[in-house]
């Protein structure tokens, strides 16, 4: 514990790594304070309806990401999931799009109009998602919609709010990656997911205290199985497959040696979870696809209809968890084909002398990474389905409240591990950078190297 308080107090040394701390905790805390701040026309003492419709289904799973906004028609009610969303888009068209595709290939220059781009269906995204979340406000919560107000004008303003709250939140997430530290869109997410921790947490504890439900004993586990969790969330993110690679050195006449140490090894790590947490999000976005089409009218009477809709808007219930693990394995593998290019490595790896023991440069190489990548995406995919699916598991074997299961598994989880893991991986490199230990390590000063 003493080498952990020297590494943090060693933080505060390097004067560039704390402006850049002091810098993303203050643009943090701009987004939090915005989030609490409610649509003109709307009374914040009215909203509990949204609150508790918002409760399971999409609505819960949006007010997470946004920490509470999407439940308190706050202008940040929306969040950033519109940039999310034509994030998911951009890159997904860069597969069928020429033009997308060229502009992957020119570096900084068309990283920059891919950013453009993607801004540009950011608002196009939340002028469409506005409207619909007010019209939901009007159906929901009436009464805490102004009367002094013509729907009109409110409709009109509050979209407006709610684009300009996204685009400032984007603005904000984009200044925290330039002038911070982190991710500053991943940040800006999990940053609206801690802020519902503390409640649910609280509400759990009351809950098993109060209500008999196993009194302080049960807690105790299940904070116990909660950090396990968080383990395993870890070790699958961090987990890769070590490809060993070998380059040749060239010498002076033109031909190629090994150097004493056996030319110069290295490895290409391929991740197990390649496809992070984008498969559940695809999941998820499919899985109230059945739910909604059996809520229209021409189907909402028949029996059937009914039990589909009941089935698929339970998310703790077993036919939804089982069709959303199967979905998440098939979108695993999905997305890890789309976005880990073993072609283009191969390409890179052969035209950098490079090659791996035992495998032909080119085509050869190309198979044998698609099939590792195959072999150890299946165990991936396995794991995540589970971590995804833990949340029902864990409420129905110990009966633990909605928002406190929620934090046991599925995207939140992992996100947390995720943008946690990243954050700190930038802190050590200051710190190594400037000869101190990391984080994870003694964090004693290490003598500069001449």
């Amino acid at each position: 514990m003493k080498k952990f308080i020297e590494s943090i107090s060693n933080i505060w040394k390097i004067e560039e790594l704390k402006n850049r701390i002091m810098v993303t905790l203050g643009l943090l805390l701009v987004y939090r304070f915005g989030a609490q701040v409610t649509l003109p026309g709307v009374d914040a003492n009215k909203l509990e309806g949204l609150a508790s419709q918002t409760g399971q289904g999409i609505g819960g799973l949006l007010d997470m990401f946004t920490g509470g906004a999407f439940s308190q028609a706050s202008v940040f009610a929306l969040g950033i999931m519109p940039y999310i969303s034509a994030s998911i888009v951009v890159q997904l068209m860069g597969i069928a799009i020429p033009y997308l595709q060229k502009l992957q290939k020119e570096g900084e220059s068309g990283r920059k109009k891919i950013n453009q781009i993607t801004r540009w269906l950011t608002i196009l995204i939340t002028l469409v998602q506005g409207p619909g979340y007010i019209f939901n406000l009007y159906k929901s919560i009436p009464s805490a919609i102004s009367q002094e107000i013509s729907s009109s004008v409110f409709v009109f303003s509050s979209v407006m709010i709610l684009t300009t709250g996204t685009v400032f939140a984007m603005w904000l997430g984009e200044k925290i990656t330039d002038k911070g530290i982190g991710n500053g869109i991943s940040l800006l997410i999990m940053v609206g997911i801690i802020a519902r921790l503390p409640q649910s947490i609280v509400q759990e504890f009351v809950s098993t205290i109060s209500q008999n439900n196993g009194g302080p004993m049960l807690f105790i586990f299940e904070i116990i199985i909660w950090l396990l969790i968080i383990v395993a969330s870890i070790l699958l993110t961090m987990a890769v497959r070590k490809v060993p690679v070998q380059y040749a050195r060239r010498t002076a006449g033109g031909e190629f040696e090994q150097d004493l140490m056996g030319g110069n090894r290295q490895f290409i790590p391929l991740r197990l979870n390649s496809a992070g947490v984008m498969p559940i999000i695809f999941a998820q976005a499919i899985m109230f696809i059945p739910a909604a089409l059996a809520g229209l009218s021409m189907f909402s009477s028949s029996d059937n209809a009914q039990s589909v809709t009941a089935a698929f808007s339970d998310m703790f219930g077993l036919a939804y968890n089982i069709v959303f693990a199967l979905l998440i394995v098939v979108f695993t593998y999905f997305y890890t084909a789309i976005t880990v290019p073993t072609n283009k490595m191969a390409d890179d790896l052969k035209r950098s002398g490079g090659f791996i023991p035992g495998i032909r440069p080119g085509e050869e190489t190309s198979n044998f990474l698609d099939k590792v990548m195959s072999l150890i995406t299946f165990p991936g995919s396995l794991f995540l389905a589970l971590i995804a699916v833990f949340p029902a598991i864990i409420m129905n074997l110990m009966g633990i409240t909605p928002n406190w299961a929620m934090f046991f598994g599925g995207t939140s989880l992992l996100i947390m591990v995720g943008v946690a893991i990243d954050t700190i991986q930038q802190v050590n490199s200051y710190l190594l950078n400037r000869h101190y230990d990391g984080l994870m390590k003694t964090g004693k000063n290490r003598k500069a190297v001449a």
